[in-house]
């Protein structure tokens, strides 16, 4: 599976972004999605995820529940993160990821579990 993530860059405080994920390969085999971000000295952080098969369950971190959107578009090719409101400490490199195995007890939230991950897009917010 491959993962190519778009969409970022400068936005002010209270704006949006809307990253897009393209995923290309094995898609069949994937069942979580997630959205991560990273700041420089930090581990990668849990945005959102959501399961790509099935009913398309999701979960967000409490620090942008109400703010951020994540979806996919039908044909399960593109994942997509609206973000609203930002603020600037969202601040980070945005990666899209993907597992193969399901994932139980909030294990989605941990970067380890998932096996592809795309190369990151920049988003900084200004005050």
């Amino acid at each position: 599976v491959q993962l190519q993530a778009s969409g970022g860059g400068l936005v002010q405080a209270g704006g949006s972004l809307r990253l897009s994920c393209a995923a290309s390969g094995r898609t069949f085999n994937v069942y979580t999605v997630g959205w991560f971000r990273q700041t420089p000295g930090k581990d990668r952080e849990f945005v959102a995820s959501m399961i790509w098969s099935g009913g398309g369950g999701t979960d967000y971190a409490d620090s942008v529940k109400g703010r951020f959107t994540i979806s996919r578009e039908n044909a399960k090719t593109t994942l997509y993160l609206q973000m609203d409101s930002l603020q600037p400490e969202d601040t980070a490199v945005y990666y899209c990821a993907a597992a193969n195995s399901p994932a139980y007890g909030g294990m989605w939230k941990r970067f380890e579990i998932y096996d592809y991950w795309g190369q990151g897009t920049e988003v900084t917010v200004s005050s």
